[in-house]
Parts: structure tokens; C-alpha cells; sequence
């Protein structure tokens, strides 16, 4: 169980940091998402989530590569927030994200994401799968303005 500890206390910080940092001055809006996910060494995934912002709910899509420690499947139900939106087209765009978990049926999971335009998203949920993970990854969120509804 060793192995796992530092693991453990990294998504423990993680978990932390989504509960106590209130950043000052900055736009934040609520985000809900559902990823599957699979790989060995290379990793794929795709999902569909919610972005609330200025009382509107605005739907989104996730599509995703990892390269790292990856291996197996699982369907991760995250929440979070995303912090440093100045505008609703800061959200969409390409991230780099560094997060990692485990399941074996179910487990936790953590990620963090940053874009170029200062936007940090941060989530946590549950996983259920069989998978380890601890990788790299580059995301793009795709927004779409057109379903957008009041909240």
C-alpha cells in the first residue's frame, strides 16, 4: 500500500484546493462533467458537461489524449468549478492537465486543467472502471453557445 500514499496525498491536496481557495477578483462558474476514458501507456477519452457562468447553463464537449501511466477504462462523473473566466469564450480552448487516480469497479479521481487564456479548472467526482492513472494530458473543450439555458 506504500505505492499508493503519495497518490492518496496528492488528490487529498487536490480535494483541498477545490474547497479552500477563493481566488479574489476573478469570474468563477460551476462545471459538471462525464468522461470515459481508455488506454495502455497512450490514453483516449471523450465526454460531454455543463459550464454554469452568469446564471446560464451552457453545454459543453471534452476530448482528450493522455500519455503517461494509463492503463485500462473507466467513466469518471467529475465536479468543480473553473476560476479566471473574464468572458464565456475564455472557457473553450485547449488545456494541459495533470491529474491521476485509481479504480478497481470504483474509486476517486482529480484532475487539473489550465488553458492559454489563464482559465483553471479544478474537479473531482468519482471514477468507476478498472484503471490506473497518473499521465499528462491535453484536452479540448468545445462550447456550445446555441443551447445555452437559463439557470
Amino acid at each position: 500500500m506504500p505505492k499508493y500514499e503519495a497518490a492518496w496525498i496528492a488528490l487529498l491536496m487536490l480535494v483541498l484546493s477545490v474547497v479552500i481557495a477563493t481566488p479574489s477578483h476573478a469570474i468563477t462558474g460551476v462545471v459538471h462533467v462525464t468522461v470515459a476514458k481508455a488506454g495502455l501507456v497512450v490514453g483516449a477519452g471523450a465526454g460531454r458537461g455543463t459550464l454554469t457562468f452568469r446564471h446560464r447553463a451552457y453545454p459543453f464537449t471534452v476530448q482528450g489524449l493522455s500519455l503517461g501511466v494509463t492503463a485500462g477504462a473507466s467513466v469518471s462523473k467529475l465536479h468543480g468549478r473553473a476560476d479566471y473566466i473574464n468572458e464565456l469564450g475564455d472557457f473553450a480552448g485547449y488545456y494541459t492537465v495533470v491529474g491521476g487516480g485509481a479504480a478497481l469497479a470504483g474509486g476517486v479521481s482529480g484532475v487539473h486543467l489550465k488553458n492559454d487564456k489563464g482559465v483553471i479548472i479544478t474537479l473531482v467526482g468519482l471514477k468507476a472502471g478498472v484503471e490506473l492513472a497518473a499521465n499528462i494530458s491535453s484536452v479540448v473543450i468545445l462550447l456550445d453557445q446555441s443551447r445555452s439555458t437559463p439557470n
